[in-house]
């Protein structure tokens, strides 16, 4: 029914920022059951500034950065030819994603993502992806997450024809209710 991205490169836990991710792990999610869609892999970006140690990747090269300071000349070569920007294909490809889940977000993709009508959350370490499924799935049944009750009236705006419940060997059964989770 909906489409729900996560920045993660181990596909179990929300763990990497939106900005530098490598990895963009998107499924479609609907009340009691979630697939897997697809898995999005860019170039990795090192991160600079105050939200490098935001990644919370254990791997030796996230864990070991070190604060970039750019030189004169460096800064010189920078205005003239500015980089690529790397959030251009993360945004193409989150296109019809109604919600990306990351550890951290910039403030200029946060904006660029409103502004393509995805919403933007920001989770805490130890957010794991089917946990995060289930609340989608759980708010879609019932309600009570404010950005999955917008996503879900613009689904049905769409949708050429009624979504039910699927079935697939490669799918999620989630939770929908909380006399489930007992």
């Amino acid at each position: 029914m909906i489409k729900v991205a996560f920045a993660s490169n181990d596909r179990v836990n929300v763990n990497l920022h939106f900005g530098a991710a490598d990895t963009l792990v998107v499924y479609d999610v609907s009340p009691g059951y979630a697939e897997l869609l697809g898995v999005g892999e860019f170039v990795k970006v090192n991160m600079k500034g105050e939200n490098r140690l935001k990644a919370l990747s254990t791997d030796e090269e996230t864990a070991n950065v070190v604060d970039m300071q750019l030189s004169a000349e460096e800064l010189e070569r920078l205005a003239a030819k500015p980089p690529e920007d790397k959030v251009i294909a993360k945004l193409d490809f989150l296109d019809d994603c109604s919600a990306i889940y990351a550890a951290s977000i910039g403030t200029s993709s946060i904006k660029r993502l409103i502004a393509a009508g995805i919403q933007p959350i920001i989770v805490g370490t130890g957010q794991t992806i089917e946990d995060l499924l289930n609340e989608v799935s759980l708010a879609l049944h019932c309600g009570g997450l404010s950005w999955v009750e917008r996503a879900k009236a613009k689904a049905e705006r769409t949708a050429q024809t009624p979504t039910a419940p699927r079935e697939s060997a490669g799918g999620l059964r989630l939770i929908t209710s909380i006399d489930e989770l007992e």
